[in-house]
């Protein structure tokens, strides 16, 4: 009989209101792995109030700071102690590389480390005023129930970033994951009451974005949301909470410029772009899939990213020597192959891969990594995100016109620079209009380095001290000194 696992609201697992599951199938083999409920507004209604309750209760309000850090961190060791497991699972969710998930998990307890230390260093400070009698300082309060909603393609790293400093700052949460990955978030919410963290403070309902997801956003008892996923969806959920006067915290679509100067290792930048379009199939929202190559390397690097392409070893995301796995799921297959069509359709042409791999016996949703070249900035396969492993490789001349094309996007979360020349580097972090800009590298990442997206690509920082601010909310308390009468009580005083 296929496992079914249920929604986890209060501490324990708790049974879909009206009795609905849904399955979820491994993307590279399309067996299902099991059941997930489908949650519904009335599912959400009961996890907002847990949260709610968690939020307000002495087991939780009552903690100090360095006590909510203790949690943090007691979680983090439960989560490495766990790794393989959640490597497992997760790889056989989504289909990423389970060597990749392992790295992703054994990393992931150093989120909530760094967290926890920060759970007691959220400061206020003294404020001088125009009066010697008046005190007046700041502190931040947290904000109350947080509602999170996650994607598919890195499903416990991207929930940590939300979840890690909302906890930190005194929040409870309530989490929506993506309908394609419910397992590991829910062994997530095992592991934080496991944990220490009192019931109700991390509650996860599983089920779709119409049914389970939008009631999140609506209802009336959350004081933030953070979102993951397409831009579409962002601007929606930005709508919703503009309307109530709450925040969010968006991360959203990419396009990211990955750029290869005259000057630079050729080698070692054509690796960075496999790194930056192939690795995770491309499925990212910072893969570098515009690749801007100077003229007097273009030949070079498109030779070396497509004779790597062709070799990258396609199969059972299982497999130590794997390098690429399937897409998450048929409707991502059908819309890459859908834009890989479309490009060819405007002009584009097909210099490597375009379709599922030839002699591959797994039945999962696998496509070739693609190269694109004869493309432009004006075609669609070039400005719109596709979220595969497609690149479009362009050439380019002078500094000034690359500036121009790296920039005319909609979005703005990354970009990659390959040069020797230390000026440029710079230069180019200071032009490029986007939130992370790498030099000689790309996908580094770190829970110390905050991240933002630029224009259609979010609203928000995540990681880094400057995250905290985002689930928190800052007070200004003033205080007279002064015992005597009030001199005039129709003038303000400061």
């Amino acid at each position: 009989m296929t496992e079914r696992l249920d929604h986890f609201i209060g501490g324990e697992h708790a049974a879909p209101a009206d009795g609905a599951y849904f399955e979820s199938t491994n993307p590279a083999t399309l067996e299902v792995l099991y059941e997930a409920a489908r949650g519904t507004a009335e599912d959400v209604d009961r996890a907002v109030a847990s949260a709610q309750a968690a939020f307000a209760s002495p087991a939780w309000a009552g903690l100090t700071a360095t006590k909510r850090g203790h949690l943090l961190r007691r979680l983090g060791d439960l989560i490495g102690e766990n790794a393989d497991q959640l490597a497992m699972m997760e790889s056989l969710d989504n289909g990423k590389l389970l060597r990749e998930m392992r790295g992703q998990m054994r990393s992931l307890p150093e989120y909530y480390y760094y967290y926890a230390g920060l759970a007691d260093k959220i400061q206020g400070a003294q404020v001088p005023t125009t009066s010697l009698e008046i005190l007046n300082y700041t502190q931040r309060e947290p904000l109350g129930v947080v509602g999170t909603i996650t994607p598919w393609n890195s499903p416990l790293t991207l929930t940590t970033s939300k979840i890690a400093p909302a906890l930190a700052a005194g929040n409870t949460v309530v989490i929506k994951p993506s309908e394609y990955t419910s397992r590991t978030v829910l062994r997530l919410a095992e592991l934080a009451y496991e944990a220490g963290f009192p019931a109700g403070a991390v509650n996860v309902v599983t089920g779709f974005g119409g049914e389970a997801g939008a009631p999140l956003v609506s209802h009336p008892a959350l004081a933030k949301i953070s979102f993951t996923g397409s831009t579409a969806t962002g601007s929606r959920i930005a709508a919703e909470a503009a309307a109530r006067f709450i925040g969010c915290t968006l991360e959203l679509g990419g396009k990211s410029p990955n750029i290869v100067f005259d000057d630079a290792n050729v080698a070692n930048a054509a690796m960075g772009v496999v790194a930056g379009i192939y690795a995770a199939a491309g499925q990212t929202c910072i893969a570098g899939s515009r690749v801007f190559a100077h003229k007097a390397v273009y030949d070079e690097l498109l030779e070396r990213v497509t004779e790597r392409a062709r070799s990258i070893r396609i199969g059972d995301p299982l497999g130590d020597d794997t390098e690429l796995g399937p897409l998450a799921f048929a409707d991502q297959l059908a819309k890459v192959d859908s834009y890989v069509k479309l490009g060819a359709e405007e002009g584009a042409t097909v210099h490597a891969g375009g379709g599922r791999p030839d002699g591959l016996e797994l039945p999962g949703y696998f496509y070739s990594p693609t190269v694109l070249t004869d493309v432009d900035n004006d075609m669609r396969v070039v400005r719109e995100e596709i979220f595969g492993p497609v690149a479009a490789i362009m050439p380019f001349e002078h500094e000034d016109e690359l500036v121009g094309l790296a920039n005319d996007t909609e979005y703005g979360l990354a970009a990659g620079v390959w040069t020797q020349n230390l000026a440029r580097a710079h230069r180019m972090a200071r032009r490029l209009d986007a939130g992370t800009i790498w030099v000689n590298t790309y996908r580094a990442m770190s829970p110390m380095s905050p991240r933002q997206g630029f224009k259609s690509s979010g609203v928000g920082i995540e990681h880094g001290i400057e995250s905290m601010h985002e689930y928190t909310r800052l007070k200004s308390v003033w205080i007279n000194t002064d015992e005597g009468p009030v001199a005039d009580p129709f003038v303000m005083r400061g």
